[in-house]
């Protein structure tokens, strides 16, 4: 049965729900006030965040290609390797998705946002990315960059043509995590390795609507670095993979 652009989109939202729901939770299970999981650090998050992936990719792999991230799917079809009449439905779906799941994440961890109310860096942390040493082109730097290496490798991957979608499904699930992993255990340190605008900008975006006590700005001035940064290393590493291709 052949599977819809609808049907894509659909699989394309639950997979960057689920994402985001535990990707942001693990932000939030480790930094959030009376948490049990409060101080388990960086390693537990860059490893929650390759698994929250994983989870994204077991459920739209099959139907859509799990891209998952507009970066990914603007870097494919720079690549050849995407519809463009496909990347907008995907990106709003991805937008979607992320916006939902970090709602979610903000429902689940209700009373624990409460507890931190007198922290607003850490509660917009739980949301989305802020760099740890504020440096607008150095920061963009690495969004671009750890990116690139996402992107890249995906497409490295894809000319094995194992599979008829090609996005972070055609790696599939084991191999992508170790990715995602990596790039955050090596390049995640800088700014928080947003590497896909679904996961700052709908977060931010939730962020900003929520009634969270004690939430302090949503930092909108730092946005536009892991939303373009992002697009920006893909669009880089599907230029890089057609020369060396």
């Amino acid at each position: 049965m052949e599977i819809t652009l609808f049907q894509k989109c659909v699989f394309e939202f639950l997979g960057t729900l689920v994402l985001i729901l535990m990707g942001d939770g693990v932000c939030a299970n480790v930094s959030l006030e009376k948490s049990k999981a409060k101080g388990a650090g960086w390693v537990v998050v860059a490893i929650a965040w390759g698994l929250a992936v994983m989870m994204g990719v077991f459920i739209s792999g099959p139907y859509s290609g799990a891209h998952l991230n507009p970066a990914v799917s603007v870097g494919l079809a720079l690549a050849g390797k995407f519809s463009w009449a496909y990347v907008l439905p995907y990106c709003i779906a991805q937008f979607a998705g992320g916006l939902c799941g970090a709602i979610l994440v903000y429902l689940f961890f209700k009373d624990h946002y409460d507890a931190t109310s007198d922290s607003p860096e850490v509660i917009l942390s739980t949301f989305c990315t802020i760099p740890a040493i504020p440096n607008k082109w150095r920061n963009f730097l690495s969004e671009m960059v750890g990116t690139f290496v996402l992107v890249f490798i995906i497409l490295c991957f894809a000319t094995s043509g194992n599979t008829p979608e090609v996005g972070m499904g055609s790696l599939g699930a084991i191999p992508v995590t170790c990715l995602i992993i990596s790039i955050g255990m090596s390049l995640g340190g800088t700014t928080g390795y947003a590497i896909n605008p679904a996961r700052d900008f709908s977060p931010r975006l939730a962020h900003a609507v929520l009634p969270i006590k004690g939430k302090g700005s949503s930092c909108w001035n730092y946005s536009w670095i892991p939303f373009i940064g992002p697009i920006a290393g893909g669009a880089i590493a599907a230029g890089l993979f057609l020369l060396v291709f």
